[in-house]
């Protein structure tokens, strides 16, 4: 649990509402739903329009990470590569066939194979960092809608709050209905400015930290199994992979 980042969005609405309430107005004057309605549902729409669908759906499952991080498991990565290469400079590379069926990662299993099947050090490197390549692409598409919702929802409030002064210009007549459109067009752009600074950009940021952890990881094993297919020393590649630890 990542209590840091409801530490932070805790903190964030705090400090908007008490200025409020010390500004003397009343909290209950911000919620207004058409306002909400307009805001989230325009940025929605213009993320679903940029986005194919499955980069969407990726993106939204991703969400979760800001206060649940995921499991990166780089300390029992090491020691996994220092056993596999202990054991290669003891029995030779085609003992390594062994451990294939116990690794999970499809990735590191992959670069395991390569390296029982005979493949060059160099081949074993470019094969695996176009798998890193592709992984981060594409998980930093996902991340970016995110980033895509922050950058639309301020102009969508906007939207909202043009459409709340047309209201009120077609009630000019009606002094009972030009305080809700009135709300309506101030409150749109607190909504779109508030939703983008106070959430959507700051997950699109810890979305690509972790994204970022994750490739480390991966640049690691790279490193991990060209030292091994070289015929390094156990401890060399042990300090290189030390070097990734954070």
């Amino acid at each position: 649990m990542d209590k840091i980042s409801f530490a932070g969005l805790l903190l964030g609405l705090v400090a908007i509402l008490g200025g409020q309430v010390l500004e003397g107005g009343h909290v209950a004057s911000l919620v207004q739903p058409a306002a909400l309605l307009i805001v989230l549902g325009g940025t929605l729409g213009a993320v679903l329009l940029q986005s194919p669908f499955h980069i969407f759906w990726r993106g939204l499952r991703m969400v979760k990470w800001a206060w649940i991080p995921p499991v990166i498991e780089q300390k029992s990565m090491v020691d996994q590569i220092l056993k596999w290469s202990q054991a290669s400079r003891r029995e030779g590379l085609l003992v390594l066939e062994n451990y294939i069926p116990a690794v999970k990662d499809e990735f590191t299993r992959k670069g395991l194979q390569l390296l029982v099947d005979g493949a060059d050090p160099e081949r074993i490197r470019e094969l695996l960092e176009v798998d890193i390549d592709t992984f981060e692409g594409e998980w930093r598409q996902s991340a970016k809608i995110w980033e895509a919702a922050g950058g639309y929802s301020p102009t969508i409030g906007i939207l909202g709050a043009v459409l709340g002064l047309i209201h009120v210009m077609e009630n000019l007549t009606d002094p009972t209905k030009l305080g809700g459109g009135i709300a309506v067009a101030f409150v749109a752009t607190i909504y779109g400015v508030g939703l983008a600074n106070l959430i959507y950009l700051p997950i699109a940021g810890k979305l690509k930290y972790y994204i970022g952890r994750m490739v480390s990881v991966r640049e690691m094993v790279i490193d991990g199994l060209v030292g091994i297919a070289q015929g390094d020393n156990p401890r060399i590649i042990e300090g290189r992979l030390r070097g990734y630890l954070s």
